[in-house]
């Protein structure tokens, strides 16, 4: 019978150790004394599993510990510790939040292999679950709903054209890194991207913040500076929370959408930018439009492609898959891979209602990396406490509706936008599906 292979990570302190007990009971220990070649043992041999030798209190260096753990993330580890190793707060506490178990030296080659088989068990079992999870990038939009999935389908025709686009939703959507994605796979993307928040600037500054200033133009102005949107020549320009931006510098933006060029301040000289606008805004410019409050001709100019970023609380499904993804980047930089949520605080999330969106998800789960103890994060690490969620119960007609509208959108996804063979699908008729649409606000 073919032996198993496990590592042995130590500094230089396991020849005392009786190693060949272990091969003697079916396993092949493959023994490194510093971090290159721990590396490359779990690169070559594709172990399973892992032990980390801790037999001085004094001498051990974590550090160096969670680095070859990190290296060998799909390891499970057990810690060989002495007693004197046992009585140190901080390594317990280590081997508590990294190690599936330990083991009490002098080594007993015996109970040893049964602890190690048994961390075989958990490593495929970890395997087959890893195998279903989708690892996500920070410059990657998230989610498997429908209403995510009719963004995707939208954001791949605007990438390859280069008109202005206006992206609405509430805050903490995702609409900057929407804007982001578009630029990253537009014709663009070897030029700048560059986002100015419309709404964090005061008025007095935007002007200057925007299209830049020549020396002299004002008092404290002693030297030329160039504007954000001269920094985006070749690239893109974001703007966001464009409903915010004082009326008297519409005109100039107008102008810069209509001719291409600006004006620095103190200038009367025009320089041409070949920059793409992505606009945001998270109030109802229209609205604005109406009340006299924005010009109607410039947001006709930047509304040539538009995007509605759904709301969290819309994207059935991708909280949990957004909660996950969030907890496997902030537990990777504590090093703390073995935090996970339990069902009562996967059921809070999903019934919380979510006004600050994906923006408040990632607070959420950050701060409860932070403030959890155990291995389990739970609703109070959340700030999700059992009788806040259970407020933000749905009735029947909004449960009713959602589901109504969750499957409009996936049908229309799969049937490309088609009107009647989606009436077809759903069994109505075109004029009552053009009215959920309009209900529900839905476009194609």
């Amino acid at each position: 019978m073919s032996k198993r292979g496990t590592l042995l990570f130590s500094l230089g302190t396991h020849l005392h150790l009786p190693i060949h007990e272990l091969d003697s009971a079916g396993w092949e220990v493959h023994v490194a004394t510093n971090l290159p070649d721990a590396r490359t043992i779990i690169r070559e041999r594709d172990l399973q599993t892992g032990m980390i030798l801790l037999d001085d209190p004094y001498r051990t260096t974590l550090g160096n510990m969670e680095d070859i753990m990190l290296a060998g993330d799909s390891m499970e580890w057990i810690a060989l510790l002495t007693e004197k190793c046992l009585q140190s707060p901080v390594l317990c506490r280590f081997v508590a939040e990294n190690c599936f178990d330990y083991h009490t030296l002098p080594l007993d080659a015996k109970r040893l292999s049964i602890v190690l088989g048994h961390a075989v068990g958990k490593a495929e079992l970890k395997s087959r679950v890893s195998t279903r999870r989708k690892t996500y990038r920070d410059d990657e939009l998230v989610g498997e709903s429908p209403a995510i999935q009719e963004i995707y389908q939208k954001m791949r025709k605007m990438e390859g054209v280069d008109a202005p686009i206006l992206i609405s939703g509430e805050s903490g959507t995702g609409k900057e890194l929407v804007a982001n994605i578009i630029h990253k796979h537009s014709a663009r993307a070897k030029g700048p991207f560059v986002a100015v928040n419309c709404g964090a600037l005061p008025p007095h500054l935007i002007q200057t913040e925007l299209f830049g200033h020549e020396k002299g133009a004002f008092t404290g102005a002693i030297q030329r500076t160039v504007g954000r949107i001269e920094f985006a020549a070749g690239g893109t320009i974001f703007l966001d929370e464009m409903g915010d931006l004082p009326f008297e510098l519409q005109t100039n933006l107008l102008r810069f959408l209509q001719e291409k060029t600006i004006e620095r301040v103190g200038s009367h000289q025009s320089i041409t930018i070949d920059a793409r606008v992505i606009a945001a805004t998270n109030v109802d410019l229209e609205k604005s439009v109406a009340e006299g409050r924005f010009r109607e001709d410039l947001y006709y100019r930047l509304n040539v492609l538009s995007l509605k970023m759904p709301p969290l609380r819309d994207r059935s499904g991708d909280i949990e898959l957004l909660a996950m993804a969030f907890l496997e980047k902030f537990s990777n930089k504590r090093k703390l891979s073995s935090r996970r949520f339990n069902q009562q605080a996967l059921r809070c999330m999903n019934l919380h209602s979510w006004p600050g969106n994906v923006r408040e998800l990632i607070n959420r789960v950050q701060r409860a990396v932070i403030m959890s103890d155990g291995p389990f994060i739970t609703p109070a690490d959340l700030g999700l406490e059992r009788r806040s969620a259970t407020r933000n119960l749905l009735t029947l007609e909004k449960a009713r509706d959602k589901a109504e509208k969750e499957a409009i959108q996936y049908s229309l996804l799969c049937h490309r936008n088609n009107i009647s063979e989606t009436a077809r699908q759903l069994r109505v008729s075109r004029a009552t599906l053009y009215r959920l649409m309009n209900k529900f606000q839905i476009t194609v």
